[in-house]
């Protein structure tokens, strides 16, 4: 189990190395350490996951050093290594290692490459101090350690305004949930005396039914720790209210956002809630919070996925729905089933969004899909990559029916089906009809993007950054490093407003950012689309394997009634009676998401391919309901009218009336003021005239005269 310290900490030396050394040691060099680590890392935490599934591996804490002592609080810096953190530690290093093989290609018209991969190790380095925390304060550096990683990737092209504001947003709302964590922290201290997160999971049940003091009333002692702990989920795993930072979050490079939105930083809440399940467990109120508010989530990212035209924020928006499953799969007690999505889940969302950067580089980085279409004879492999992944996240599958002792399928069908199955055998209909429902959209929003990209009519022709390339094969149109002026994933940077109100729509009907897609010109404009280079298309084809079989090959670890004793071993709260009723819903019930994945894709092929002027006319039929999820629920607006504007003009206020006409004003000018005054008065003084002298000290003799016959 000493590897472990090899698999956290040769990440930490890469970034190290890459970063420090940076262009004197070489693009090459550098991109070879970091990529080189992050596949040691991975090929290390592989037996350990395989050695739990087999069960010849059991819990154990790898110490570092003493980290805090004060008072009666002592942080020792460990490694836990048990089940949960097996899962996260495959999950993170096999994407992580991928990101960075498939940053070779992607990125290698970059300056500053090393810069890139070092941050990418760092993020890196930071998610897995997160997953091998023994105390909630190490778990605190990983988890503040990703949000400083998040920001520097997302900004990593910092000349580009856009991505500066995204990351910056991304920092700042997630400041808002680290507040709760942080708060969630104080108080399981205070309560338990410990920051121990064994010793806490063990004492948790001794707090049922207590009280404690908070914002000045009584409350249940489990239900406040756990909502504040949960609000640092809901900043981290973007659940509704503080979900504004994921979509853009795309402002950054492709690979950013696969290693962000697959398996690191969003699913660190997750995480989060699983790891202290027994807490949760202690309080039905804050699973019930928690079970609302992924529904919500899920319901509100799937329905704005449907009408976006960004290829990169159509899976953003998916992921956020997604990981909306997984926190109402926690919520209703079926906290092997939100893992077993999130262990599959990694592999389909990384194989998309790597998948969606092969289709930008081979588009020369046009993002909107209007401007796709008939792809699939030109880049065949991202081609099949990308259907795997849709098939995988769709759910396509056959459950086990009618004599079927096996249920057959792709990873989504695994994990997918079995939260919406549990959530209907822990007697949630409500939340049940939530996933179906959110099954349906799904499976239209993913099929709508696989039509647009790859079947279809050519549409490049009206693409600008088509133009643009065509424009540079003549010898035109490169800055100064000899590099395509707009950049990677560079889309109408000059979109990017301060007020999100200001932002064009985008959709299927006409917009002032470009027509509909009945309406675009058909035709190639001689622009001809090329496959990706191999260190693209390698990690294409390792995740589609994932993707495939993930869910069918680990689906009894994970979710088999006999899991909560031979691999979970107490790790989560397995609730063994839901998993038992989970396979014994209803047949309707089981084929339930299936029917809707079958209508999902039956209403995207209508639209997209049989009467492609069907999505303008419902948007015009609907032109409110349109806007409202074009505009994403006036999210950003609503923030930038509550928060933003305040705070800019509180800010004013500080700047001009406290700052420069308050202490400005009365400090260091009005010193200079009154030091430029005096040297005034003395100037005049001090013209060269005997008779001013003499009179200044016939001044001061009438004065000391005056003084001494006063005594």
């Amino acid at each position: 189990m000493h590897s472990i310290l090899l698999i956290v900490f040769l990440p930490l030396l890469a970034a190290v190395v890459a970063g420090l050394g940076n262009k004197a040691i070489g693009f090459v060099p550098a991109k070879a350490i970091t990529t080189g680590a992050l596949f040691a890392s991975c090929l290390l935490s592989w037996p350990i996951f395989l050695g739990f599934l087999a069960g010849t591996n059991t819990a154990t804490v790898v110490p570092v050093l003493t980290w805090i002592v004060s008072g009666d609080m002592a942080v020792d810096w460990s490694l836990r290594v048990d089940q949960l953190t097996a899962i996260m530690l495959v999950v993170i290093t096999s994407v992580s290692a991928l990101v960075h093989l498939y940053s070779w290609g992607y990125m290698s018209e970059d300056p500053d490459q090393p810069r890139f991969f070092a941050y990418l190790s760092l993020f890196t380095f930071a998610m897995l101090m997160l997953v091998t925390a023994d105390t909630l304060v190490q778990m605190f550096f990983g988890w503040e350690g990703v949000g400083l990683a998040s920001y520097l990737l997302i900004g990593f092209w910092f000349r580009k305004p856009s991505a500066n504001a995204a990351a910056i947003k991304a920092f700042v709302v997630n400041r808002v949930g680290d507040l709760g964590f942080m708060l969630g922290i104080f108080g399981t201290f205070l309560v338990f005396g410990t920051v121990s997160i064994p010793a806490i999971l063990a004492a948790a049940p001794t707090m049922a039914g207590s009280t404690i003091g908070f914002l000045g009333m009584r409350a249940d002692t489990m239900t406040v720790l756990c909502l504040l702990l949960f609000v640092g989920a809901m900043g981290k795993s973007a659940q509704l209210g503080l979900h504004t930072w994921l979509p853009d979050a795309m402002e950054g490079p492709t690979p950013v956002s696969a290693l962000i939105h697959a398996a690191t930083m969003v699913t660190a809440g997750v995480f989060m809630v699983c790891r202290l399940s027994p807490m949760f467990e202690m309080s039905p109120t804050a699973l019930h919070v928690v079970m609302g508010v992924g529904a919500a989530t899920c319901l509100f990212a799937a329905t704005v996925g449907m009408v976006q035209t960004d290829i990169k924020r159509v899976i953003a928006y998916s992921t956020c729905s997604q990981l909306g499953y997984m926190f109402f799969a926690a919520g209703v007690g079926a906290y092997g089933a939100a893992m077993f999505h999130l262990f599959t889940h990694a592999f389909f969302k990384a194989l998309l969004f790597l998948g969606a950067g092969s289709v930008i580089h081979a588009m020369h980085h046009e993002q909107d899909m209007r401007y796709y279409g008939g792809l699939r004879k030109s880049i065949p492999l991202t081609f099949w990559g990308m259907m795997m992944g849709t098939l995988a996240i769709t759910g396509v599958g056959l459950p086990a029916l009618f004599g079927n002792p096996l249920a057959i399928g792709f990873a989504g069908f695994h994990s997918k089906d079995a939260i919406i199955e549990a959530s209907w055998a822990a007697g949630e209909p409500g939340v049940w009809f939530v996933g179906v429902l959110v099954a349906l959209i799904t499976s239209f929003y993913s099929w709508r993007l696989m039509f647009l990209t790859f079947w279809g009519t050519p549409r490049w022709a009206a693409s600008e950054h088509i133009q643009h390339a065509l424009h540079d094969a003549h010898g035109h149109g490169h800055d100064d490093h000899g590099h395509d002026a707009h950049g990677h994933d560079s889309h109408h940077p000059d979109e990017a407003h301060a007020n999100p109100a200001q932002a064009e729509d985008s959709g299927d009907r006409p917009s002032v950012h470009g027509a509909s897609q009945q309406e675009l010109p058909a035709g190639t404009g001689g622009y001809h689309p090329h496959e990706s280079p191999w260190p693209m298309l390698v990690p294409l084809v390792i995740l589609s394997i994932g993707a495939i079989a993930a869910g069918f090959v680990f689906h009894g670890y994970f979710i088999e009634p006999s899991a909560g004793e031979s691999f979970w071993k107490g790790d989560i709260a397995f609730r063994e009676h839901l998993m038992h009723a989970m396979h014994e819903v209803p047949v309707p019930v089981k084929l339930s998401a299936t029917i809707a994945m079958l209508i999902g894709l039956a209403t995207a092929w209508y639209a997209y391919i049989k009467a492609p002027s069907f999505p303008a006319a419902v948007a015009d039929q609907f032109r409110i309901l349109y806007r409202f999820l074009v505009h994403k629920y006036y999210f950003d607006e609503l923030y930038h009218l509550l928060f933003v504007r305040p705070a800019f003009a509180i800010g004013r206020l500080l700047w001009h009336r406290g700052d420069e006409q308050t202490i400005d004003r009365f400090g260091p000018n009005g010193s200079a003021w009154v030091v430029q005054l005096s040297s005034r008065l003395a100037g005049r003084l001090q013209n060269g005239y005997v008779y001013t002298y003499a009179f200044v000290m016939l001044i001061g003799l009438t004065a000391v005269v005056t003084w001494a016959i006063a005594q």
